[in-house]
């Protein structure tokens, strides 16, 4: 086994609960490793501190796989691991039928994506050294779940840079078309073959639920709305009337679907628009709404991009705030963890300024608990879910 010399001087982020050894911190590599490969990581003495694989091929040359040295990784590894985010969910989400299983490294599996959508898996491999250690993973879910069938969604960029391909396929059994799914009492249709990232955002579930108080008898935006989640919690809390607006015309179709099925046709209407400019021809037209609700995807998807991600924040805040009536309420988001929480919060009060508004927090929220976070681990806490009063400052 390769064997991975940290630096004397790095900062001790690995004991601080760290689960990556950037390239930076590592003063040799001893052996000859390929990449995917098992390594031990010691400390400038020698001493052993953790076990991982490793990509020279990535700034990020070793994820953590385990931090016991008696620990070797091997099929009972895997099974441990798997029973371990199990019982998170067991624990924490009883009863909860579609849920994220398995959240990469702060399930100890880094590199590793797994929804549950009932009796369907669906999984993301999205590192060399997780895709060696996939198939022990596969067998360990199918002895303990016994699903219909796993669908690996490996069409994630950040697979090319692991020298991975890129590809859509069953792995396991049979994945229908379009699978459903009951969050929170309500019936939901995923598009789990093509829909965003594996089809469904489960890390805004109990955030959903947080709106109730806000939206009964109200007239609702939902920006970015998706296949429609935040509308039909909005529409289930007793909101008078919903509008959707996203760009992506499956994704509305899949939301009107959403709204039919649940008995709420009528109370919403759809609009295919990009979002920025939708906004603005509203705020023209002087439209009033008592709740807007923004949930984008990720504006900042690298630290380069930050500056442009922040400008994207601000500008549909902003708008957002100029379309709340006055002593409405704005729900706001950021999955950018670039925009750490700090941030987020400043641009929005950036914003007030410049729309003349007042906020009155009533809540900031992090993801669902089948998306634990890791001390230590700033990239785990990258949800930002935020609840405003709005008033007019004059």
């Amino acid at each position: 086994m390769g064997r991975v010399v940290l630096h004397k001087d790095r900062k001790r982020r690995l004991e601080q609960g760290s689960p990556w050894i950037f390239r930076s911190e590592v003063a040799r590599v001893e052996g000859d490793p390929a990449p995917g490969d098992v390594v031990e990581v010691v400390n400038h003495q020698g001493h052993f501190l953790a076990r991982g694989y490793i990509n020279p091929r990535s700034q990020i040359l070793v994820r953590v796989l385990t931090y016991r040295v008696d620990e070797p990784i091997d099929a009972s590894w895997a099974a441990r691991r798997v029973d371990e985010a199990l019982a998170w969910r067991e624990r924490f989400l009883p009863g909860v039928p579609s849920c994220r299983l398995i959240y990469g490294e702060a399930d100890f599996l880094p590199g590793l994506i797994v929804d549950r959508f009932e009796n369907i898996l669906v999984v993301q491999v999205l590192a060399l050294g997780m895709e060696r250690l996939w198939p022990w993973i596969r067998q360990a879910l199918v002895d303990r779940l016994n699903p219909r069938g796993i669908l690996l969604r490996n069409d994630v960029p950040v697979r090319g840079k692991e020298g991975l391909p890129l590809d859509v396929r069953e792995d396991f059994g049979e994945v229908p078309e379009r699978v459903w799914i009951e969050e929170n009492g309500l019936r939901l249709a995923v598009d789990v073959w093509r829909g965003q990232k594996t089809g469904y955002f489960f890390d805004q579930r109990e955030n959903r639920l947080a709106i109730a108080p806000l939206v009964s008898g109200a007239r609702v935006l939902d920006v970015f709305t998706h296949t429609g989640a935040f509308a039909l919690h909005a529409l289930k809390f007793g909101a008078e009337h919903v509008v959707c607006v996203d760009q992506s015309r499956e994704a509305l179709d899949l939301a009107r679907e959403n709204v039919e099925a649940n008995g709420y046709a009528g109370r919403a209407e759809f609009v295919e628009a990009n979002a920025f400019d939708e906004l603005r021809a509203l705020v023209d037209q002087g439209r009033q709404f008592d709740v807007v609700i923004l949930d984008p995807p990720a504006f900042a998807k690298s630290r380069s991009s930050l500056p442009g991600a922040i400008r994207g924040y601000k500008e549909i805040n902003l708008r957002g705030m100029k379309l709340v009536r006055d002593g409405g309420f704005l729900v706001t988001a950021s999955c950018s963890w670039h925009m750490h929480r700090d941030l987020f919060l400043d641009t929005i009060a950036e914003a007030a300024v410049d729309a003349r508004k007042i906020l009155r927090l009533i809540e900031l929220r992090g993801a669902a608990k089948d998306h634990p976070v890791i001390h230590g681990s700033e990239e785990s806490n990258y949800l930002k879910f935020a609840m405003f009063e709005v008033r007019s400052r004059g």
